[in-house]
């Protein structure tokens, strides 16, 4: 499944507040942490079945109301969290349409096992001969 993340933007919501950490007075005066809310279900970019599928994956992220949020407040700008929030939004939707390989299972060829049986063989022998000898 190909995933349109580019377009996705324009259906973000921002909002801005004042944030803590660095910045000294700065922070008292600034909103620079930046938050972003996406609505999964309102969205017109995507399917049904990407609807569906992000649901799925996201479920333990979501708010009540079926936002997916995220939170960007480390930069001491408000441009600088926007950038820092928006790569955050796109990296966990991407995630989600990430198909993952299945394993096949697999079993040692034969002469690998008699190597390991003969190397084993081989250290309990050298082990046997560390043992002290008894002279009667």
């Amino acid at each position: 499944m190909h995933f349109k993340a580019p377009f996705l933007h324009k259906e973000f919501l921002f909002k801005t507040s004042r944030s803590g950490g660095a910045g000294g007075q700065n922070v008292n005066k600034v909103s620079t942490k930046v938050q972003i809310d996406f609505s999964i279900l309102d969205s017109v970019l995507l399917t049904t079945e990407e609807k569906e599928l992000l649901l799925q994956k996201l479920e333990g992220k979501l708010s009540k109301e079926g936002m997916l949020q995220i939170v960007s407040q480390t930069e001491r700008t408000q441009l600088g969290n926007k950038e820092i929030a928006i790569r955050k939004m796109y990296h966990t939707l991407n995630k989600c349409f990430v198909v993952r390989k299945k394993r096949k299972a697999t079993k040692p060829s034969k002469s690998a096992v008699q190597k390991r049986l003969t190397q084993k063989k081989k250290v309990s022998e050298i082990k046997v001969g560390r043992g002290r000898v008894i002279d009667e």
